[in-house]
């Protein structure tokens, strides 16, 4: 408005004096807005703007022809310019009220920019901060992600193994303990036993005398059983290795111990397992475990039942994730072990039998070690329990 106040006061100024300089600086004034207005287009944001700044183009075109009209009618008769001039305000008129409109639809526009700004940035701030929570709980559940998958079995195995060690100082311990006990006993009693038998043979059959000797007989072949126990946990000795059909085992142990079990009830039954399974084992070692799981499996039965025998493909865990394995399974149909009994089942010298030493899965259990194997079990209450003796697979010799 303020450059068409100038133009209008330039064209004013010529029509009085007639100055050349006035209409020169008309001229490059009109030519220097005509320019602005064009250079306005870009900067518009709203279709109104473009429409009024088009119709203010059209009638600054008008106003200038209006203008022109003026001049060349001053340079005719300078003294009466009458109705072009009249024109001329009444076009400058009409542009100073669309530039009004232009200004107002431009405040406009740009209040509107404002609002949409606010409005933006507090859905901004809002976003930010649910952002931030989200990525905070995303942080939790990623901690506690890597915690459950990595850390905490860390932590178990960590555990596991100090509980191991701990174990093993304690059966090395123990083991010394036993050794000298059963390396002090074993001698006096293999004179008594021989005293025994020198004098067994001048009592009379059936006689108190003789009954009283068998008795002790019987007791002194118990204490070498124990001997003979404390002397195998202590020293066990070193496995022969050898590659065998993993079933094997299973089926000597049957052969053997079948008969003795069938007299009191029991039905030990070799399940068929998976074909071509190999293990690499002492066979007298873990025939010596199988039979030891195999009694205790009868013992735990009561009066009769059936205990079976299986082998089956399985895993065992590792240090490095899982690994496959050779699982040689002895299962009964009894009452399963309580869970005071299951914490201290692998203890040296815990027995729930009356006339038991303790040492039978103690010694399964250092034995199936040395195979770097594991001993392990399953048990539900009145429905039995099933013990695995976890051995690496081998491939059957050539």
């Amino acid at each position: 408005r303020a450059n068409l106040q100038r133009l209008d006061s330039l064209l004013h100024r010529y029509e009085r004096h007639h100055e050349a300089g006035d209409r020169q600086q008309f001229l490059q004034e009109w030519k220097r807005i005509d320019l602005w207005i064009d250079e306005q287009r870009p900067t518009l944001t709203s279709i109104r703007e473009g429409r009024l700044l088009d119709q203010i183009n059209t009638g600054y075109d008008d106003y200038f022809n209006a203008a022109t009209n003026l001049l060349a009618q001053l340079d005719v008769k300078p003294a009466s310019p009458g109705a072009s001039l009249a024109r001329v305000e009444q076009e400058s008129a009409r542009l100073n009220a669309l530039g009004y409109e232009l200004v107002k639809a431009h405040r406009e526009s740009l209040e509107q920019f404002i609002a949409e700004s606010q409005h933006t940035l507090e859905w901004l701030r809002w976003f930010f901060i649910a952002a931030f929570f989200a990525l905070l709980a995303l942080g939790v559940w990623a901690a506690r992600l890597v915690y459950r998958a990595l850390i905490a079995p860390l932590q178990v195995k960590l555990l596991e193994s100090q509980a191991t060690i701990e174990r093993q100082e304690k059966l090395a311990s123990l083991g010394l303990l036993a050794a000298g006990v059963a390396h002090e006993i074993r001698n006096p009693l293999t004179a008594i036993k021989a005293r025994l038998f020198t004098q067994s043979r001048h009592l009379k059959p059936n006689s108190p005398e003789r009954v009283d000797a068998d008795v002790i007989s019987q007791e002194i072949s118990r204490l070498e059983r124990i001997v003979k126990d404390f002397l195998t946990f202590a020293r066990p000795s070193e496995p022969d290795f050898v590659v065998i059909p993993a079933e094997q085992p299973l089926r000597d142990t049957r052969d053997l111990l079948a008969p003795a079990l069938a007299q009191r009830g029991f039905e030990l039954r070799l399940v068929p397992g998976e074909a071509g399974l190999h293990v690499r084992v002492d066979p007298q070692q873990i025939k010596q475990v199988l039979i030891n799981l195999t009694q205790n499996a009868a013992d735990a039965s009561g009066s009769g039942g059936v205990i079976t025998l299986h082998v089956r493909a399985g895993t065992r865990p590792t240090p490095h994730g899982t690994m496959p394995a050779v699982i040689l399974e002895v299962g009964d149909s009894g009452k399963g072990i309580p869970p005071d009994v299951q914490k201290r089942l692998f203890d040296p010298f815990f027995s729930t039998k009356e006339t038991g030493t303790g040492l039978g899965l103690a010694i399964a259990a250092r034995i199936v070690e040395k195979h770097d194997g594991a001993l392990q079990y399953q048990t539900r209450t009145n429905h039995g329990t099933v013990f695995g003796i976890v051995l690496p697979p081998a491939s059957p010799s050539p």
